[in-house]
């Protein structure tokens, strides 16, 4: 292969990095339903009814499920927000959101604080809008190049 059909391939390569790089990022809506998923998930468990908690998490999967599905319409494809790469600052820092809630309902357990759950869950809720958004923008940077 010659100098000048490396670079015109190198060139297309890029090309196409650059468009799905427009391509991956999911409309703002995405990421609302995805942070209410999580608030009506984790916040059933200020109900202390298993009953409560079980159709949550079948709300849950099945609302994940859908996004899923809607992602892959919009998008053509899937990444894993558990991919090695940058984007695993942002999968920490939802990681330390999740271990600050399980700190809190330990808490409800022990003491009785439901409405720390609820707060706690809220705020996981809010955090996985902002970390989503956050993810996208790393793994476009990283398809751009950028980093």
């Amino acid at each position: 292969m010659d100098t000048a059909a490396a670079a015109a391939e190198l060139t297309a390569l890029r090309a196409d990095r650059a468009a799905l790089a427009e391509r991956v990022v999911q409309p703002w809506w995405y990421d609302v339903l995805l942070g209410l998923l999580v608030f009506l998930f984790l916040g059933s468990y200020a109900t202390h009814d298993w009953w409560l908690i079980g159709g949550a998490g079948v709300l849950f999967a099945v609302g994940l499920w859908g996004l899923t599905l809607v992602y892959r319409r919009l998008t053509g494809m899937w990444v894993s927000g558990l991919r090695p790469g940058p984007t695993q600052r942002a999968m920490t820092v939802w990681f330390w959101c999740c271990v600050t809630w399980g700190g809190a309902a330990l808490l409800d357990l022990a003491v009785g604080l439901p409405w720390l759950v609820v707060g706690a869950s809220a705020g996981c809720a809010v955090a996985v809008v902002f970390v989503s958004r956050w993810w996208t923008r790393i793994y476009v940077a990283e398809l751009r190049g950028e980093l």
